[in-house]
């Protein structure tokens, strides 16, 4: 068994509890953010935590009407110019927490008078030292170079403010309730093996989505592109439609995540114009009517939409995983990178 794998099954504990434990720190943060009068957030964060960031841009706008902006940690560690965040929530999101250029941006943030939230595996972190609340994503040590286990604590952290800060006692439980739906999906590791090997040879594609699962695109375009060194770019279908939709052609391999929700009829038809040029394409659904358009279908279990995220990333774990595998590579140790990246 592959460490990365080992990681992958954790992920419903991990869920558990990262929500239970959490929820009084997030009442905190939350009493905070209303006494503050918070206008606006801004996340720093790379690579998989970027992804976290997108959800949290799309999940808090949707439901707590906060405008949310993803930082360009440049401004604060090589221009030395930071921006006027008066009135902000800035949050730091890494799973180690040791990042220069998230930790500086946290720090100026605080300087500043703004309020500052940490999402980090390692409490010691400097990260953790420099916000002023923190939410631990309870991960355990986590080996394997690509996040995993990680990636979904984040996402439950963001969801879990979300719902306090809204006084959302119902979507409360709905988070509460999503480890089970993750713990299903993980029972369709043998269903995407079979489809992971039918893209072996794959070394270009596009991965689509939109809105909340914008998120999961990216997600699943960066595991692949870690574990198997195939070049996936991930695309907003809106956005894709604006030009990209010209390089598909026979057999070009699409995988799209398209649960039932607000977007689903959009992505419906953005995915029947995928499937007019002949696509090889994957969808991850939840509905009868996407995954009837795709060549090969992966059902999730079905969850409100605003969760969707943490259970439509298993497939693409997975996928990521088999993929690597059925070409001979080490998925826990990928070629030229290392578990903490130091960036400034």
């Amino acid at each position: 068994m592959t460490q990365t794998r080992t990681e992958i099954l954790e992920q419903p504990e991990v869920l558990s509890r990262v929500i239970s434990v959490n929820e009084e720190v997030a009442r905190d943060c939350a009493t905070s953010i209303r006494w503050s009068n918070v206008k606006f957030v801004l996340i720093a964060a790379r690579g998989t935590s970027d992804h976290a960031a997108t959800y949290a841009k799309y999940l808090w706008g949707a439901h707590n009407r906060l405008p949310v902006a993803l930082a360009a940690p440049a401004l604060h560690t090589m221009y030395k110019t930071p921006p006027n965040l008066e009135g902000a929530l800035v949050v730091g999101i890494s799973q180690s927490g040791a990042s220069t250029d998230i930790v500086t941006v946290i720090q100026q943030a605080r300087e500043q008078g703004a309020q500052t939230l940490a999402l980090t595996n390692r409490e010691e972190s400097p990260l953790a030292h420099a916000a002023q609340f923190v939410l631990p994503l309870l991960a355990g040590e986590e080996k394997a170079v690509a996040a995993t286990k990680t990636y979904t604590a984040q996402l439950a952290c963001v969801a879990l403010l979300s719902a306090i800060l809204s006084n959302d006692t119902e979507r409360l439980e709905q988070l509460k309730r999503i480890p089970d739906a993750v713990s299903q999906a993980l029972k369709l590791e043998e269903k995407v093996k079979d489809c992971a090997e039918r893209y072996r040879y794959m070394q270009s594609g596009v991965v689509l989505s939109r809105g909340f699962n914008l998120a999961t695109a990216s997600e699943i375009a960066l595991k692949i592109k870690e574990m198997s060194y195939s070049h996936m770019q991930p695309y907003s279908t809106a956005d894709f439609m604006h030009g990209p939709l010209a390089s598909i052609d026979e057999g070009f391999p699409v995988i799209a995540v398209a649960p039932r929700g607000v977007l689903y009829q959009n992505l419906l038809e953005s995915l029947a114009k995928v499937k007019e040029r002949m696509a090889e394409l994957l969808v991850i659904s939840d509905g009868d009517e996407a995954l009837a358009l795709g060549r090969l279908g992966i059902r999730v279990p079905p969850v409100p939409e605003w969760l969707s995220p943490i259970v439509g990333i298993i497939p693409g774990q997975w996928f990521a995983l088999y993929l690597a595998l059925s070409r001979g590579y080490q998925p826990d140790a990928p070629r030229a990178l290392n578990k903490v990246t130091l960036t400034v």
